[in-house]
């Protein structure tokens, strides 16, 4: 199979809080203007690329998942409990914490314009 996914457009409220909210979260260097975004760089040369909306418009909210390793999962949590963020165990937000699934450790929170950030250090079935 020759396809590989390569970027992805955040919608954000405010792209510098929203980028740099995440930055942070992940422990990942700074993000990099790149024209109307502010790109995020992840492994394979991925980029998340953070657009701003109009001032006043809706941000759909949308889930991202990313696969991370058990010390960037303690960093993650970490930087989650010193903010004081709210945090659940399960998509449904009924129980706070993270969830030990599949082997491993997950977390979901939010970003500031609302999207659902989840970290897992174990892939779903396996």
């Amino acid at each position: 199979m020759t396809i590989s996914f390569n970027h992805t457009i955040i919608a954000a409220k405010d792209r510098q809080e929203s980028a740099w909210f995440f930055t942070h979260m992940f422990g990942l260097p700074g993000p990099v203007e790149a024209g109307y975004f502010l790109g995020v760089e992840l492994e394979h040369g991925v980029t998340l690329d953070f657009a701003q909306v109009e001032e006043g418009a809706e941000v759909a909210s949308q889930h991202y998942a990313f696969l991370v390793s058990e010390d960037d999962f303690d960093g993650i949590y970490q930087r989650i409990q010193a903010l004081k963020l709210d945090h659940w165990a399960d998509p449904r937000q009924s129980s706070t914490g993270f969830n030990t699934n599949d082997g491993g450790r997950g977390v979901y929170f939010l970003d500031p314009s609302g999207h659902f950030l989840e970290a897992i250090t174990k892939p779903y079935g396996g």
